[in-house]
């Protein structure tokens, strides 16, 4: 499928500069750093990944659209998007292979944070399978938040407004389910509460988090990322000749 050759390609293009390792680097630090002292690992003495699930999908909302700021945007920059859209392969395959290439990579980092899983096992006797609930909810912020970083990317050739526009859209449905947003629409327009309720993000992924796997919350990760790259290819469709 000439989607995965372009994932291929883009993962392989990843690992051949710094970028990925710096990433990987900082979200590791990052994500260590966050559970053992803000989070208070050891303090809270519970054989949980609560700490490190609380500060992942922040984590997210600031490395994820520094990967994607360039994943359209320095095509367009250096005109190679002309050359990635004359090969033999349909449009929306290039887009799918994009994503998936940068998916696979959050996927790689989280997977390098095994050591913490560990860590709980050996503590204590935690529930593995809300372990593993908490993981999948964490990918598929990912997923979220990388769908809307290629978006942005793909309406500019500056990568530090496709970081910009990333941050403030996927801070906006991070924050649509919180207690003061949620206070604040309630008392002016209740019908807005319940529509930004149904579009957090964070709403969803804290059922994730508490071993509560719904399909509704799949379904709106899967729809809401397959929003967001139908767009992408409609940018990329009307402004491949800029």
């Amino acid at each position: 499928m000439g989607a995965l050759i372009v994932a291929r390609r883009e993962l392989a293009g990843y690992f051949a500069t710094p970028v990925a390792y710096v990433f990987i680097v900082i979200f590791l630090m990052m994500a260590g750093a966050l559970t053992f002292t803000l989070g208070g690992f050891f303090a809270r003495g519970q054989a949980d990944l609560s700490p490190f699930f609380t500060f992942v999908p922040w984590l997210f909302l600031f490395l994820v659209p520094a990967l994607t700021m360039r994943l359209w945007a320095e095509e367009r920059r250096l005109g190679t998007i002309e050359l990635l859209l004359t090969l033999p392969l349909p449009q929306w395959q290039a887009v799918v292979g994009k994503f998936l290439a940068a998916w696979a990579f959050c996927a790689i980092a989280l997977l390098l944070t095994f050591p913490l899983v560990l860590t709980v096992n050996y503590l204590g006797e935690p529930d593995n399978g809300v372990i593993a609930a908490g993981y999948l909810g964490c990918l598929l912020v990912a997923g979220a938040f990388l769908a809307v970083g290629a978006a942005m990317s793909a309406m500019t050739k500056n990568q530090v407004v496709a970081f910009v526009l990333a941050v403030a859209v996927c801070f906006l449905f991070t924050v649509a389910g919180s207690p003061i947003i949620n206070d604040f629409l309630s008392q002016r327009m209740p019908v807005l509460a319940e529509v930004a309720r149904g579009l957090s993000i964070t709403e969803r992924f804290n059922s994730l988090v508490r071993g509560v796997i719904a399909l509704r919350d799949v379904v709106f990760f899967g729809s809401f990322m397959g929003f967001f790259l139908f767009v992408n290819a409609v940018v990329i469709d009307h402004r491949k000749a800029d």
